[in-house]
């Protein structure tokens, strides 16, 4: 079944939806995601070709590509297309289906369950995967993603907080289950004034 993640990430990002990500005793159930296309979106880490940071994009599907945000923040996405093909998928936000404990002890800011894993950097927290999980098999390594039975109903719209060109209606490439509470609120870049 993991032979889906030799796809595209717009044609994978929905069927992720209802995925479970299994860390050790804590389990997330997906509930919103994001697709990156690499060296044609103007959105993806991928974009101006491949580096030293972006490397786990290039490497085969079914991996983990994590990054750190904002000074503080780590983020996870799966790594879909044939090796060589960037293209990935980031972990927007999801419910905790187990370990809710240990989850909560790792989110204690957290005010409700349905924050404990809402927003990308969030869900990373409650799940407990690091920067060095990077490249990490999710079939076989310390994260482990198990493929839902069945296609969620989902919607679809702009990707959440990307700048320029890659945050427009054009990419309308961020996926969610309508009605769930742990689906982060939308949120458009912040245009950054030039001094």
């Amino acid at each position: 079944m993991f032979e889906l993640l030799s796809r595209p990430a717009t044609e994978v990002a929905p069927l992720l939806l209802g995925a479970v990500v299994r860390v050790g005793d804590v389990a997330v159930r997906l509930t919103e995601v994001e697709a990156y296309l690499g060296e044609v979106d103007p959105g993806s880490h991928a974009f101006r070709g491949p580096g030293k940071r972006n490397a786990v994009m290039y490497g085969p599907p079914g991996h983990l590509y994590t990054y750190f945000t904002y000074g503080m923040h780590t983020c996870a996405n799966v790594v879909c297309m044939p090796e060589g093909v960037a293209s990935g998928i980031l972990l927007r936000a999801g419910e905790v289906i187990e370990g809710m404990d240990v989850a909560a002890e790792r989110r204690a800011t957290s005010k409700k369950p349905a924050d404990l894993a809402m927003g990308p950097a969030r869900l990373a927290v409650a799940l407990g995967i690091r920067l060095d999980d990077a490249g990490t098999n999710l079939k076989s390594g310390r994260v482990r993603l198990e493929l839902p039975q069945s296609q969620s109903p989902f919607r679809a719209g702009p990707r959440t907080g990307v700048a320029g060109d890659g945050g427009t209606d054009q990419y309308p490439w961020r996926f969610w289950i309508p009605g769930e509470p742990s689906v982060s609120p939308y949120r458009a870049a912040v245009k950054r004034k030039r001094s």
